[in-house]
């Protein structure tokens, strides 16, 4: 199935922390890539791994979402509170042959450049707690589709491994999350960045096992350090600005990462103006095809 005509796209952060450059360049063009279609636009938080969730931290990026001008249609869902679906998903794949329960370490399988499909005839050690991973020999495969800026992509899914979708935590793994809340939302686009390219294929596959529709992908480039280095909460990029020039210049900004040309001018309007010309301007061609987008200097 693909995309129906009316256009529906999310932004969906996971709430480790507070938003950065780089997640507001994620936020900023699936926003634009929407409401430039006309289109709705949906916020998820993407909760499921409890841990790595600090308490108040949606609160915090459902903030910063509105203080960019960043605003949403519907309500927002919470993945934590979907775990009924996953299992009903999971279900569905075991009873189809393309699940099955892994003992098997990361430290047991570190020399293999993917996990070597040990369990996929049966549990090696009976007494461990078990993962479930898709066996991704057995579900669709080729997999190809046409991104919207990085072009034509072929995969084979059993070269990148058979992929977890239900940890031995019991927490439930982003890749088969993310298909069946995409699936729910009714989402026809994908914009995200270039570091969840090579996910799509696992995700097609489940998508395709189970008769799910397939959404357009636009993946973004990722923005880096002076030195290469991805921002992310993991290496402790900075929050967002909170006080309204920081906010102007940092909207500025995404607009430069996302190679949109604003007029120089541009940089001392409300976010609102800003958010009114971008939509107005907006041009996936105008995106250069680059995996990582150095972080311009501040106006």
């Amino acid at each position: 199935m693909t995309a129906t005509a009316h256009y529906r796209g999310r932004f969906a952060p996971t709430p480790s922390g507070p938003l950065h450059l780089g997640s507001l360049v994620a936020a900023l063009g699936s926003y634009l890539d929407a409401r430039a279609a006309s289109g709705q636009w949906l916020v998820r938080i993407e909760d499921i791994d409890p841990p790595r969730c600090p308490e108040g931290a949606d609160s915090t990026i459902l903030r910063q979402l509105e203080a960019f001008g960043l605003t949403w249609d519907g309500e927002v869902i919470w993945q934590s509170h979907r775990h009924d679906a996953y299992q009903h998903a999971l279900d569905q794949l075991v009873e189809q042959g393309l699940a099955y329960p892994c003992s098997c370490s990361r430290k047991q399988w570190q020399a293999f450049d993917i996990y070597p499909g040990w369990c996929r005839n049966g549990v090696c050690d009976a007494t461990k707690p078990v993962a479930w991973r898709l066996r991704s020999d057995l579900a669709k495969r080729p997999v190809g589709w046409n991104d919207r800026l990085f072009g034509e992509q072929h995969f084979d899914p059993a070269e990148l491994g058979d992929v977890v979708l239900k940890r031995k935590d019991q927490l439930w793994a982003y890749q088969l999350a993310v298909v069946v809340d995409d699936a729910h939302q009714g989402i026809t686009n994908i914009v995200r960045g270039y570091d969840l390219l090579d996910n799509t294929p696992w995700q097609q596959q489940l998508q395709a096992a189970l008769s799910l529709p397939t959404p357009r992908y636009l993946h973004l480039p990722l923005v880096v350090t002076t030195d290469g280095q991805k921002l992310s909460k993991q290496n402790l990029a900075p929050a967002l600005a909170e006080e309204s020039t920081g906010i102007r210049r940092q909207l500025f900004q995404a607009l430069q990462l996302l190679d949109q040309a604003p007029p120089p001018a541009l940089v001392d309007e409300s976010p609102e103006a800003q958010l009114r010309w971008a939509i107005e301007n907006w041009s996936v061609s105008r995106l250069a095809p680059l995996a990582h987008r150095p972080t311009p200097p501040e106006q």
